[in-house]
């Protein structure tokens, strides 16, 4: 192991062991990008500012779960997105937005993810294939209610009428679906958890 390799190694163990030293390079290191990653999707800086604030709670909350320091970004990304989301849906200005137009915004939020960790188009378009075809190899009806979940937005009480079926049926079959996902895409795992 190298002098650099050892100091990162180190780094990571304090860091998940609570050191704020450590944690203050981290933020010092990645506030500004994911503030400007959260600021192309939510127009207000402020709340773009408050969103990173909450990512970095979160990674600190969190730091035992990271095992590696490239995850601490990738957690950092996937907070900011999930935060980002959740301020599009929540936010009463956005709520006359059509479905589709959210389901957009998301795509834009998983490519520029995808963009920071330097993927290629070649790349992100083989990741959406090996995800469809996943989603593909699911019970029919664990199919229809993990993607009306998950890409159309729609409540569980909302797909348990739709599809005629119970509610408890609905969050089993989105249990269900999420097992086979990640036994499916295990050796991508990694890089497709925050898309779920």
């Amino acid at each position: 192991m190298s002098f650099i390799d050892s100091n990162i190694s180190i780094n990571l163990v304090l860091f998940r062991s609570g050191d704020e030293q450590v944690f203050k390079l981290i933020f010092d290191n990645n506030y500004e990008r994911i503030v400007g990653f959260c600021i192309q999707f939510i127009p207000d800086r402020e709340e773009a500012k408050n969103i990173a604030q909450q990512a970095f709670i979160k990674l600190w909350t969190n730091r035992e779960e990271v095992n590696t320091l490239n995850g601490i970004r990738a957690f950092l990304y996937t907070a900011a997105k999930t935060e980002c989301l959740n301020y599009l849906r929540h936010e009463k200005y956005k709520q006359n937005y059509q479905k589709d137009t959210l389901q957009k915004r998301e795509e834009l939020l998983n490519r520029e993810v995808l963009e920071s960790f330097n993927f290629d188009r070649l790349e992100y378009m083989e990741l959406e294939e090996m995800i469809q075809d996943a989603l593909e190899k699911l019970p029919e009806k664990c199919r229809q209610v993990f993607v009306k979940s998950r890409f159309e937005y729609k409540k569980n009480h909302e797909i348990a009428e739709e599809l005629g079926i119970a509610i408890k049926s609905v969050e089993s079959n989105i249990t269900r679906a999420l097992k086979i996902l990640r036994k499916e895409l295990k050796d991508v795992l990694p890089l497709v958890l925050w898309m779920f």
